[in-house]
């Protein structure tokens, strides 16, 4: 695992230079000149988690500005391609879009794979020996419209479409019944507090989101996620990051709505979906150091448990995770670093992770 680490990192880095581009866009107006910049930055992409094994493909990383004034901050958008030794399709694209003046935001991810993946039930404490080979076609849509109400609060609507089709299993189901196609559509309400200083990679303020949305499935229930993180930077070398997240779900959700423990955007170190449950709760820090030219490092650990209700939590259920990661910065004036993470769960779960931007 350490040699193929290096690997990519090697791969990666040697992908790295001379790709950014910039579309530059002259408007003439009677007083002034103005400068529209648009930043693509196509970069092959390595890496490795536990849920792909190896993967291969390419991303584009798209930053831009809508507003051209000081209240507005860079947009983004990423489209990524990958294929995996697991023989996974994904093609996703995420985005971040503030318009003039930072009036109005949008936000969401649209996602279509062809994926083999496991299935280990619900719950904290599903064995190994349990686990079940499927696959599915999936088509997820989630995007976010918000009016700004003052000083960077912004309120809005969720719209949401999940599809999980043609699945197939390469064993018999043990008694996992709640494995079917099925479609998801959900309305919501959100709530947003916005106050970092980038994005992508952000080192002072914080970030507060939450999101409550009816979901309209085969059986209908009620998701509410709180999502808290705090940036602190000092000597302008290093930040101290902190993320508190909670999912809630009442009722009974699709299998692949239940709250997942795990992942390269909650917990680093373990499957994606290997702990799933009707709530979840994580708390995760992370310390960033400046250390040469473009080279920063980082070490994060945190604590996380899924659990069925409220009652159920425990901390003795909880799961560990910890990890360092190496960043490379590839776009100066927008500070968009290049992540290289790997982390350790209990039991044995690890993951290398590769990304444009910060994890949280």
């Amino acid at each position: 695992m350490i040699k193929q680490t290096f690997f990519f990192i090697l791969l990666a880095f040697t992908g790295l230079t001379g790709y950014s581009q910039d579309t530059l866009k002259t408007e003439n107006t009677k007083d002034t000149v103005k400068t529209k910049r648009l930043k693509v930055l196509p970069v092959p992409a390595f890496g490795y988690s536990p849920e792909t094994r190896i993967n291969g493909g390419a991303v584009a990383l798209f930053t831009f500005n809508l507003g051209k004034d000081s209240l507005t901050r860079t947009s983004n958008a990423k489209i990524k391609f990958t294929y995996t030794q697991n023989k996974q399709i994904v093609l996703e694209s995420e985005w971040t879009c503030f318009l003039k003046e930072e009036k109005w935001v949008t936000k969401g991810e649209i996602h279509y794979s062809k994926y083999p993946d496991l299935y280990y039930g619900i719950g904290y404490n599903t064995p190994d020996t349990n686990k079940l080979r499927f696959s599915s076609n999936r088509i997820n849509f989630m995007s976010n419209l918000l009016k700004n109400v003052g000083d960077k609060l912004f309120a809005g609507v969720i719209l949401k479409y999940y599809d999980y089709r043609d699945l197939s299993f390469a064993s018999p189901l043990p008694a996992y019944y709640e494995l079917k196609k099925t479609a998801t559509t959900g309305i919501g309400l959100a709530l947003l507090k916005d106050k970092r200083d980038n994005i992508l990679t952000p080192t002072q303020n914080y970030y507060f989101n939450f999101n409550g949305i009816y979901n309209f499935s085969t059986i209908n229930y009620i998701k509410f996620t709180i999502d808290a993180r705090h940036y602190k930077t000092w000597k302008d070398k290093y930040t101290l990051a902190s993320r508190f997240f909670q999912e809630v779900t009442l009722g009974t959700p699709a299998f692949y709505d239940y709250a997942f423990l795990g992942g390269d955007k909650y917990v680093r170190g373990y499957y994606y979906g290997r702990y799933r449950d009707n709530n979840f709760s994580s708390i995760q820090t992370e310390l960033r150091a400046h250390i040469i030219w473009r080279i920063g490092l980082t070490a994060f650990g945190g604590l996380s448990d899924i659990y069925h209700n409220a009652q159920d939590f425990n901390i003795y259920h909880t799961k560990y995770n910890y990890g360092f990661g190496f960043r490379f910065l590839v776009d100066k004036s927008e500070h968009t670093n290049l992540r290289m993470d790997y982390a350790i769960g209990h039991d044995g779960n690890t993951g290398f992770y590769v990304s444009f931007g910060e994890s949280f």
